[in-house]
């Protein structure tokens, strides 16, 4: 039963992050993103909630399987502090380029994300390569989105 409310814990974790950034950008979207300059490589926005359902649903997984070595080291309280920090950028970058319809803010933070799910890949890896895995799909969709957003910086600024 306790590992099933640790599994249970990481996913709504990680999907409540999701679901808060999905506020910011459901309104961002409809008043402001829609209405800008965009590359001929953007997904359709019908694309993001999907995609990012499923990667929020791996992060959680991926947190499962290192939470769930708890012994108290300082190698798994650092894997688990830097995924926090990654998860709380994660939904920090939604409010700057959404909520504050600041593409220039979004870009500046996303590099801080992105190394953020680069240390958290590599620490999970060194626990769990299973964890480790299962994050890389968000590694390179955060690669992506890093490219999508410094191109809508560009082309709107």
């Amino acid at each position: 039963m306790r590992e099933l409310l640790r599994f249970a814990a990481s996913i709504v974790l990680c999907e409540g992050v999701g679901i808060v950034s999905g506020l910011f950008t459901a309104r961002g979207i409809s008043e402001w993103y829609a209405h800008i300059a965009k590359p001929s490589f953007t997904p359709p926005d019908s694309v993001f909630g999907p995609v990012w359902t499923v990667l929020y649903f791996m992060m959680g997984c991926a947190l499962y399987l290192v939470w769930r070595r708890w012994d108290g080291s300082g190698t798994l309280k650092a894997a688990l502090a830097v995924f926090i920090a990654q998860l709380l950028l994660n939904g920090l970058w939604s409010f700057l380029f959404f909520g504050l319809r600041s593409p220039l803010a979004g870009m500046i933070e996303i590099v801080a994300l992105w190394a953020a799910v680069i240390a958290t890949t590599v620490l999970f890896w060194r626990i769990s390569r299973p964890a480790g895995l299962l994050l890389v799909p968000y590694a390179a969709w955060v690669t992506f989105a890093s490219v999508l957003n410094w191109s809508l910086w560009r082309l709107n600024s």
